[in-house]
């Protein structure tokens, strides 16, 4: 059985503000300290709805996976920084680009992009039903 080859070592984090950052601890992790590939996702869809709901000026419901490429690994202790940009909207959606970074905390201490995704959100009312988007101005 072959290797998996490590890629993209000492990347450079974006120059944005970070949507959310978030260290895994033990229980979100096998026995091995291989974080769970569903925890990741999780906080992916936390990170794209900050912009998709301020951007619809309130709730926002998630309609879509689009895409979810896992990179690299994660391991307990990284810490991850999650950068979430509005790539599209409709007249009730919005699709945002998630892009996650791992700094790695042992020695040395690497950052590598570990996964990048696309996810559609769609703006709802008190009812949970489909609502527009609000003008912007």
């Amino acid at each position: 059985m072959k290797a998996l080859a490590m890629t993209a070592l000492n990347v450079e984090l974006p120059q944005k503000q970070p949507a959310l950052r978030v260290v895994p601890q033990p229980a979100d992790a096998n026995v091995h300290g291989d974080v769970f590939g569903g925890w990741i996702m999780s906080q992916v869809d936390i990170a794209g709805a900050i912009p998709a709901s301020r951007r619809a000026d309130g709730r926002v419901a998630t309609v879509a996976v689009n895409s979810f490429l896992f990179k690299e690994p994660v391991f307990v202790g990284d810490l991850l920084s999650f950068y979430a940009t509005i790539v599209k909207t409709g007249n009730t959606s919005v699709t945002v680009d998630v892009e996650v970074y791992a700094q790695r905390m042992r020695l040395p201490r690497d950052t590598v992009k570990v996964t990048e995704a696309t996810l559609t959100y769609v703006a709802t009312d008190a009812n949970r039903k489909p609502r527009p988007l609000p003008a912007l101005g």
